[in-house]
């Protein structure tokens, strides 16, 4: 089992970036020697034994990263524990706390904890982190930690023949919002005031392919999730407005060419609100898109930037500002390309390891 993820390049409390990377023993981490960069440390390794290839990044106001992982550890008997485990980082480059296991909907019924799918991670409203996973009978379920770091229980929040990858954001108010690629359209939970339970919301007519969605903050109450459309492979656009932003119709962003979910990222370019978005080819390289912040109708033209990348790419904002872009190269390591502030546009510099 293992699924694409996007958001694992962060900015932390004191600036610095940091580059998070699932492998078979554990996590490589990077963290940029200074504010800005150039250089970077690392990889540093972050020991999770028994933790699968896949990672879940959520990070909230305060800057803390939190990791969010699945664990397998065979015990006696052919028994097979399953944990959804986390881990936060409060300062970059330092070291994380102990990886603490939350268990599953399942308590000790280990059959079906196995079935479990991947876990989705996101800080809402005071700092919540929320974590949710498909369970066993195709549904999701979630776990919410406070503001203190207390665990609430695990809660089922329904749903029906969902497919592997779950996607989840947070508004600008800290409302969390939960897609769901499913057999037949695109299911969907949301907050209906910041903090608020969790409740079913009308499905997306949306033909998702599993493992695709991704999914962003647009505005103090809005969220646009993404993903890949099942038949021609076309990144969607789709919005959850608030009341003085009405929901709007499923979009083509193309990108049919791509594969696994968008790395997206919010900025101004030329002084216009946009949202960058990057994508591996069918082909293994780094390619990019940018459009005006919820204008999809506006379109967006992708450019290959010349870089290959295993897995997905992520994008964040660097001290300055500027826009980085960051892939896993095929020998694990990792590369950067940052935007050049002295031309218009988004003009990205060549390839560096970093």
């Amino acid at each position: 089992m293992h699924t694409p993820t996007t958001g694992w390049l962060l900015r932390g409390t004191d600036g610095r970036l940091t580059a998070y990377a699932p492998r078979a023993e554990g996590i490589a981490r990077w963290t940029e020697e200074r504010p800005g960069g150039p250089s970077w440390k690392g990889p540093d390794l972050l020991a999770a034994p028994g933790l699968l290839p896949y990672l879940s990044v959520a990070q909230g106001p305060d800057g803390y990263a939190h990791l969010v992982g699945l664990r397998r550890q065979p015990k006696d008997g052919g028994e097979v524990a399953t944990d959804v485990v986390h881990a936060t980082q409060f300062q970059p480059g330092r070291p994380p706390t102990m990886w603490r296991a939350l268990g599953t909907p399942y308590g000790g019924d280990w059959r079906r904890a196995e079935q479990i799918g991947l876990p989705a991670a996101v800080v809402g409203h005071s700092g919540a982190l929320h974590v949710f996973v498909r369970n066993a009978g195709g549904g999701v379920c979630g776990r919410k930690q406070d503001a203190k770091g207390s665990w609430g229980g695990w809660l089922d929040l329904k749903g029906y023949d969902l497919l592997e990858g779950l996607s989840a954001a947070a508004t600008g108010d800290g409302r969390v919002d939960v897609i769901a690629p499913a057999r037949e359209g695109a299911h969907r939970w949301s907050q209906e005031k910041p903090g608020g339970d969790l409740k079913r919301a009308p499905a997306v007519p949306a033909a998702a392919a599993a493992g695709t969605a991704s999914s962003t903050g647009t505005g103090e109450t809005s969220v646009t999730h993404f993903w890949r459309d099942a038949g021609d492979g076309e990144v969607r656009a789709w919005r959850a407005g608030g009341e003085d932003e009405p929901e709007d119709a499923v979009v083509s962003l193309g990108g049919g060419a791509g594969t696994g979910p968008v790395a997206l990222v919010r900025t101004a370019i030329d002084g216009h609100d946009c949202t960058v978005l990057a994508q591996r080819t069918a082909a293994g390289r780094v390619a990019v898109a940018a459009y005006p912040t919820a204008d999809e109708s506006a379109g967006a033209f992708w450019s290959e930037t010349g870089g290959e990348c295993v897995g997905a790419p992520a994008l964040a904002l660097d001290a300055r500002g500027h826009v980085v872009l960051a892939a896993i190269a095929a020998d694990g390591g990792l590369r950067v390309a940052r935007q050049r502030a002295e031309e218009p546009g988004l003009a990205l510099g060549a390839w560096v390891p970093a």
